[in-house]
């Protein structure tokens, strides 16, 4: 398991939004959230994600036949490589979860999730 390191969660910490990444029968699969539930939430043991889940039914389905997952996020307010701009690029796996701590947890901060959805982030990747 990858570690999401200090700057990835400074990164995290100034994201507007996160891109997610399923595949599917008929191809890739997007769909997205706001980096404030990814915030909200918190990042279990530096390597577990954990997203509320109210819609995400192609995702659901997409992880439950291939459980590969992957996630996007970025900020211009934190400083990259060659200028202002970072982002990373995590993969890993996933399912939605209904029952359990983690959305327990989530189900606190969002009375309206149905679930978690649980990243387990295997690799983090800078992108900028």
């Amino acid at each position: 398991m990858a570690m999401i390191d200090e700057k990835c969660r400074e990164v995290l910490e100034r994201t507007e939004w996160v891109a997610i990444a399923t595949a599917g029968v008929d191809g890739p699969h997007l769909a997205a959230t706001w980096g404030e539930y990814i915030r909200m939430v918190g990042i279990e043991d530096g390597t577990t994600i954990a997203i509320p889940a109210g819609g995400y039914a192609t995702t659901e389905e997409n992880l439950k036949k291939d459980n590969r997952i992957e996630l996007l996020i970025a900020s211009k307010q934190v400083q990259g490589n060659l200028g202002p701009g970072k982002g990373y690029r995590f993969i890993g796996t996933g399912e939605v979860q209904t029952a359990g701590l983690l959305v327990e947890k989530v189900k606190e901060k969002f009375p309206w999730a149905r679930g978690a959805l649980v990243i387990r982030v295997h690799e983090v990747s800078g992108q900028l």
